[in-house]
């Protein structure tokens, strides 16, 4: 019972976490403008994603431009699209290695095996994190470094944006899942010492309990 609760309040996370992956990759909320001059009335913001840029009006229209070219992006913005894909795709292979062994199904019959497929699951899950949070980590410690960079114009300052704080919440969720999965794998989570029985007691042919149970 204790190991089933684990499996599905890891799965829980885990997806959860994967679907988090994929709405930071799409959203273009990766850089935000930096509005670090005296005049706080300013007529758009830009936001800078993986696949568009972004302008927002101070109307409140909206113009996105898909970025034209990969090879023209830089290598960090590079890396994480290479990287979050990576990450999803890997969330997705790991729901199903982790449906397949779970103790809710019939995929396969062996306990143990079904206790190892689980425990492979949690591990593709944990990759998975690590791969969404090595772009991550990079892009926000380039906008710190740009933005105390006396050499970088005010226009081109950005911020830490949406996207990059939620993909941070994914990866705490896929470490957090994954980590439960594995344990769940553990032999005192799933029981795996069975309780032993005395043996019964055994009648004769003549009705009577068996003399070599008595001391």
């Amino acid at each position: 019972m204790l190991a089933a609760c684990l499996e599905f309040l890891g799965l829980a996370l885990c997806v959860t976490g994967s679907l988090l992956v994929m709405v930071a990759c799409g959203l273009p909320m990766w850089k935000v403008t930096a509005f670090i001059d005296s005049n706080i009335v300013v007529a758009q913001t830009i936001w800078d994603g993986l696949w568009m840029s972004c302008v927002v009006q101070s109307t409140g229209q909206m113009q996105c431009k898909v970025h034209d070219s990969v090879l023209a992006l830089t290598q960090d913005l590079q890396t994480a699209r290479a990287l979050t894909i990576i990450s999803a795709v890997f969330g997705v292979v790991a729901l199903t290695v982790t449906v397949a062994g779970a103790q809710c199904t019939n995929c396969i019959k062996d306990e143990t095996v079904k206790a190892r497929v689980v425990n492979a699951g949690g591990v593709i899950y944990i990759i998975s994190g690590l791969f969404v949070l090595v772009p991550l980590c990079w892009m926000a410690n380039n906008i710190i470094v740009d933005f105390h960079d006396p050499q970088v114009p005010p226009s081109k300052k950005r911020e830490i944006g949406a996207a990059i704080y939620i993909g941070w919440a994914a990866t705490a969720l896929l470490l957090l899942g994954g980590t439960l999965l594995c344990c769940s794998f553990s032999q005192v989570v799933r029981g795996a010492y069975p309780i032993k029985y005395a043996p019964t007691k055994t009648i004769t042919v003549n009705g009577e309990f068996d003399k070599k149970h008595y001391v």
